[in-house]
């Protein structure tokens, strides 16, 4: 079975959280387009593109992801997104993916990041973005993005620091969907049932049936109509 390597710790109390520690990665990769690095596509109140097409998406966040309407009292005011500002970001990632596929990320960026308070894991080093990438994925990211040249040498944090602007930092659900989940995973995961949640999740290394990650599915397929 393969170990988590991301998931979502609260410290303290319920009101104050953080992502837990990266683990081992999945081994499957599959080809895929690049994500852009450059915000596109329809955000704010206004429908998404590709497979938040017809979605009220800045709505859709806020319902998937309930704190999401606000920064008022985050820890991290200068990571936080609500989901209208988000929306544009994740309009672009979602382009090339299904429709359920697309609500499966946004599920699994609420619950990584704390409905969007959070860009980086607050105790792991270089553990980040929106999905809550281990540094091994982040590395990976950074050099699709940006170029071996400009990843080596740097410190795990500072390589998380370069995908971590919002149009990078919404699109690494995206890119990890197309380039660790194999074409089985994602032919089940765009009919928009549990098991296609269940097999996405095993993809990352989780447990899709956990409580929590359940209740961010159920209101992503609400939202999205599937």
């Amino acid at each position: 079975m393969r170990a988590q390597h991301f998931s979502f710790l609260l410290l303290g109390s319920l009101a104050s959280a953080c992502p837990m520690a990266g683990r081992q990665a999945p081994t499957t990769t599959v080809a895929a387009p690049s994500p852009s690095a450059t915000p596109a596509g329809n955000g704010g109140t206004g429908a998404g593109t590709g497979g938040a097409a017809g979605v009220n998406l800045a709505a859709a966040i806020q319902a998937i992801m309930p704190s999401s309407s606000s920064c008022s009292g985050a820890s991290k005011p200068d990571e936080c997104r609500t989901a209208e500002q988000a929306a544009p970001f994740i309009s672009k990632a979602c382009s090339d993916l299904a429709k359920a596929e697309c609500a499966a990320t946004i599920a699994l960026m609420g619950l990584e990041s704390g409905d969007m308070k959070y860009k980086r894991n607050l105790v792991n080093a270089g553990q980040g973005t929106a999905n809550m990438m281990s540094p091994t994925f982040i590395s990976e990211y950074a050099t699709e993005l940006f170029g071996a040249d400009k990843v080596a040498g740097k410190s795990l944090d500072d390589v998380l620091s370069l995908v971590t602007p919002d149009e990078t930092n919404f699109a690494s659900a995206a890119w990890y969907l197309t380039r660790k989940c194999s074409a089985t995973v994602r032919s089940s995961l765009a009919t928009g049932t549990d098991a296609g949640w269940v097999a996405y999740n095993q993809c990352i290394g989780v447990d899709g049936m956990l409580s929590n990650r359940v209740e961010y599915w159920n209101r992503a397929k609400k939202a999205f109509g599937l």
